[in-house]
């Protein structure tokens, strides 16, 4: 690849990094994409809540994105990791991970946020397949079966809160002791939701296909779907290496144009929101495409 200046480089070229960069494509904005590959939805079967989509499956989306990137020419995309990255005389340089180096105008960072996945034997497997994180995303699918909750305290409350729009039959595992305030307690009591807060050695599966809950003290419980909250993380430190800010949830923090704290550095995606689904990456990666463009187009006039 000829080494030139590129207007934006582009890390990540998952959902957000995509749209982006047909925004950019279309106002002829020499553009690098450089994606790791390892989009945080890759276990997931399919994609929902997002029009004209909806039930696909998240890779193949991904993949047909890119298909009608390519399409314009001042759009490269590259796979590869970036390993480094600096700022010196009004430019940034990149440096990936092969050593190959590269200089451009302006920064998207659509890194995405990376899966924490608890110390449970069976978790990962089921990760994405029968143990999901969104009911937006997923609950109409699974609507008025049984439905375990892997969570505690106020998050576990709030969680179940939620699902019960979408079923009535809820069990909360709380894998030690519960959290939840008296207040909390009655509500969940009030509407039927069984608390079991035994400490979990591991889910019983199939392929993913959750079929029991192990115990340590031995017993079990039958479970076939759950909702679980992981932590996560930001998926790469490019960022810290750039010095952006992060909010107390471990976002990057944007300005209302998707800018980071950093002049120049700009997010999409869910590296900075605690909202993750396609069709809303896709919709950030629009407007930091706009955003960037109109701020390279008032540079240059």
């Amino acid at each position: 690849m000829e080494k030139n200046i590129f207007d934006v480089l582009i890390i990540g070229g998952s959902y957000a990094g995509l749209s982006a960069a047909m925004t950019l494509g279309r106002a002829i904005r020499k553009v690098l994409v450089v994606d790791a590959g390892e989009p945080c939805n890759a276990a997931s079967p399919a994609s929902h809540n997002f029009l004209t989509r909806d039930g696909e499956n998240p890779l193949e989306i991904a993949a047909i994105g890119l298909e009608q990137v390519k399409a314009y020419p001042t759009v490269e995309h590259l796979n590869g990791k970036v390993q480094r990255i600096w700022k010196a005389d009004e430019l940034f340089y990149a440096e990936l991970s092969t050593g190959e180096q590269f200089e451009a105008k302006r920064i998207l960072l659509a890194t995405g946020m990376k899966d924490i996945l608890p110390d449970i034997e069976g978790f990962k497997a089921c990760w994405g397949k029968t143990i999901l994180h969104c009911p937006y995303c997923h609950g109409y699918e699974v609507k008025g079966r049984r439905t375990g909750i892997l969570a505690k305290g106020e998050y576990g409350y709030n969680m179940a809160l939620m699902l019960f729009n979408w079923t009535k039959e809820l069990v909360i595992y709380t894998n030690g002791p519960h959290e939840f305030s008296e207040e909390h307690l009655q509500k969940l009591r009030a509407n039927s939701i069984t608390i079991i807060d035994k400490v979990i050695e591991a889910l019983e599966h199939d392929d993913g296909n959750i079929k029991a809950i192990r115990f340590k003290d031995g017993e079990q419980s039958e479970e076939h779907l759950l909702y679980a909250r992981v932590e996560y993380e930001q998926s790469s430190d490019i960022a810290e290496q750039l010095g952006c800010k992060l909010t107390e949830t471990g976002h990057l923090f944007i300005e209302a144009a998707q800018e980071t704290s950093v002049k120049g550095v700009y997010a999409a995606g869910d590296n900075n929101s605690i909202a993750r689904s396609v069709s809303l990456a896709i919709g950030e990666g629009t407007k930091a495409g706009l955003a960037i463009n109109a701020d390279l187009v008032e540079e240059e006039f």
